[in-house]
């Protein structure tokens, strides 16, 4: 080959690869690919320069061509030779021409034609696809001195890579396949399988200092979520340890990896994805809360001392389990940087809470991360993130007030999740966020729900509960019945019409707002017996639908077993007691 045709070729190859990985990024937003067409061009001079594959190296049926599960869909030969002399070096170079065009193509979502360059670059490769020049492109054994990397086919000798540097691209190739494998498992949902790959993914980037510090953050964060959803909170704890410390190096270190943007310049993707390590720390303190409040109720959903007590007894079990097998399992880095999780993770702790003082502590930690996330997810550009935020936040307050013993702090807890839910009804249109709305509304019920519980409860221990108190419990009660109302007529068709059949995925909560209209509708205090005994019948009305929609439609018994067998109880029961209320009003 001419000396001119090759610096020609080295070139064109260098600037297509230019193209694809950094002008990629400056292409204008109604043309996402010009870079990639302009790379496209460019290879395909290579090829030509190149000159066509010998005869032998395409004469196999087409049927042949496709990308299969095994060696015998490609015609792999018996024999396995060396890279060597003018015939196998064009081929490796045509292979490695059509590997780019395919990736080229597939990254303009031409599949077909992508793969149909892949096939060209495995055909081309088959004699030498365990020699050291080309197993990189195959990605499947390391033999003797690492592999050479495919662009060093258009370098020249003194230009070729180092050892060294060459074992690094390769080790980056097999963490790039284990990458891929963990994509192909979470498509598969073999979620335990795609975490593993994943977790091993992250754990093999910081050994080779291959990473973006804000691209291996956000990953370790959503990693975390996994474990969440496993109740594995030490690891998640760990995951999210370990994406704090790494975000942290953003902008401050350089890597070995292709920088596709210069993530320090970049302030509103440095925030956003500060605001998206921040949720998952709230998803990770609320979940670990709602856990052992779970662990730790009775069938009232009240503090139960005694399984109190025997999680106490198990929490030694877990804090030895920690120490021998789980921690050194998921462990990310080492020295200084294991040493700075480790001081991160000491600060958040990974067992249930038990008592209000634990559970204040990740709640304090939950709220930091609310105001962190809040900073970027505000209501103007990001509605529905905003509110999700804000939810957390309330369910935060919602479960510490399941630890807290008083009443009336209590209570204040459950004013303050009001406080912040009440005002995005008002900034939304129920017309775009119906359901949305729907939650917010039911959420906003419940908190005056619980309040108005827990004032009467108050009151109860009173000997005479003043005026002042029982006008307070009225009042908690008609918020309460306004925002369970909202949410039943947000239900209604257009013509106001309630639905014959509730649709399945608001079926238990609208139940549960019918039966707690009964409810509220038998607890308001009044003087007037006739408007006492209204009360009374519109509670009844209440707790026969309930009973009569379970008849009707059987399957939503097991939706509301509970809330059925005493809507039963009260249909029985009210009816003679409206009926003693009235003989009582004629006798008066």
């Amino acid at each position: 080959m001419a000396d001119a045709p090759w610096v020609e070729l080295r070139e064109k190859f260098q600037a297509a690869l230019a193209l694809s990985r950094v002008e990629l990024h400056k292409n204008p937003e109604k043309e996402p690919y010009k870079s990639k067409y302009h790379a496209r061009a460019l290879l395909e001079e290579v090829k030509a320069l190149l000159g066509p594959a010998p005869e032998d190296e395409d004469d196999r049926p087409q049927a042949e061509d496709s990308l299969g599960t095994g060696d015998h869909t490609l015609g792999l030969p018996a024999e396995l030779v060396e890279a060597e002399g003018p015939i196998a070096l064009g081929a490796v170079r045509r292979a490695v021409i059509e590997f780019h065009l395919g990736v080229n193509h597939i990254d303009t979502e031409e599949l077909s034609a992508g793969e149909e360059h892949l096939v060209k670059c495995l055909r081309l490769l088959r004699k030498y696809r365990m020699s050291q020049d080309c197993v990189s492109l195959y990605i499947q054994a390391q033999i003797g001195s690492p592999p050479l990397d495919p662009t060093e086919h258009f370098l020249s000798e003194e230009e070729k890579l180092a050892e060294q540097e060459r074992s690094k691209r390769f080790e980056k190739v097999y963490t790039h396949n284990l990458y891929y494998l963990a994509q192909v498992y979470q498509h598969m949902e073999m979620f335990e399988k795609a975490a593993h790959y994943c977790h091993s993914t992250l754990k093999r980037q910081l050994e080779h200092n291959a990473y973006h510090p804000m691209e291996w953050a956000i990953n370790a964060a959503t990693l975390s979520q996994f474990y969440i959803n496993k109740q594995c909170f030490m690891e998640a704890r760990h995951c999210l340890s370990a994406a704090n410390v790494i975000f942290g190096q953003t902008g401050k270190i350089s890597t070995m990896e292709d920088t596709t943007e210069a993530e320090g310049d970049v302030p509103e993707l440095y925030h956003q994805r500060k605001g998206e390590i921040a949720r998952c720390w709230i998803k990770y303190c609320l979940t670990l809360m709602q856990n052992a409040q779970l662990s730790m109720q009775d069938n009232i959903g009240e503090l139960d001392l005694d399984k109190q007590s025997e999680l106490r007894a198990l929490r030694k079990k877990e804090l030895d389990e920690e120490e021998s097998v789980r921690k050194k399992a998921v462990q990310f880095g080492t020295g200084e940087l294991c040493d700075a999780i480790s001081a991160v993770e000491e600060k958040v702790s990974y067992l249930r809470p038990l008592d209000f003082e634990e559970a204040r502590e990740l709640f304090l930690t939950g709220q930091h991360y609310v105001f962190e996330a809040k900073e970027f997810f505000q209501i103007d550009g990001y509605v529905t993130d905003h509110i999700e935020v804000v939810q957390d936040h309330s369910a935060l307050f919602k479960v510490l007030a399941f630890f807290e013993t008083d009443m009336e702090r209590r209570c204040k807890m459950h004013k303050r999740r009001i406080a912040m839910l009440e005002p995005l009804i008002v900034d939304l249109n129920p017309q775009y966020y119906l359901l949305v709305n729907r939650q917010i509304q039911f959420e906003i019920a419940h908190a005056y729900y619980d309040m108005m519980d827990l004032k009467v409860a108050i009151a109860d221990k009173l000997r005479d509960p003043d005026s002042h108190i029982v006008k307070k419990i009225n009042n908690l009660n008609k918020s309460a019945l306004k925002y369970y109302q909202l949410f039943l007529d947000s239900l209604r068709d257009p013509n106001k019409v309630f639905p014959e059949h509730i649709g399945e995925d608001v079926l238990r909560p609208a139940m549960l707002a019918k039966f707690r209209v009964a409810r509220l509708y038998g607890k308001i205090i009044t003087a007037d017996p006739k408007k006492e005994l209204e009360n009374l019948a519109t509670s009844l009305e209440h707790y026969k639908f309930i009973v009569d929609y379970c008849e009707r439609h059987p399957e939503a018994a097991q939706e509301i077993e509970v809330e059925l067998e005493l809507s039963k109880e009260m249909v029985s029961l009210l009816p003679t007691k409206m009926e003693r209320f009235r003989t009582k009003m004629a006798l008066t």
